[in-house]
């Protein structure tokens, strides 16, 4: 995955990987999740290595001041997001089916663009 349109290089970009459509966006209590955090920068690359095949949705966090939490003002995040297919963002997170990818035997690529409300 290649993470583009971070507005900075501070702080730390953290990925979750999860299957479970209950546990999106940011899979609590999925034992199954996969999760990576890796430095900020202009783009940032993720590699989840080899996964199972099935269907999967990833959600990240631009956690510019890497206090390891997604701020928030007024219920309004203050820090970048992004979602697997580049999915759209309504009145809250997207649902597991639009942000969702089949994940095979070949190697999955996909762009996702930060976004950010503040």
């Amino acid at each position: 995955m290649t993470v583009i349109d971070l507005r900075s290089a501070k702080g730390l970009v953290q990925a979750c990987l999860t299957a479970n459509p209950r546990r999106f966006p940011d899979c609590t209590g999925d034992s199954h999740a996969y999760s990576l955090t890796v430095p900020a920068g202009p783009e940032v690359h993720l590699d989840f290595g080899q996964i199972p095949a099935g269907r999967y949705a990833i959600a990240l966090l631009h956690d510019e001041n890497g206090n390891g939490r997604a701020d928030k003002t007024l219920m309004i995040p203050r820090e970048g997001f992004g979602f697997s297919r580049d999915a759209a963002v309504h009145m809250g997170p997207p649902k597991f089916a639009a942000a969702a990818f089949e994940v095979g035997g070949r190697a999955v690529e996909q762009t996702i663009r930060m976004r950010y409300l503040l």
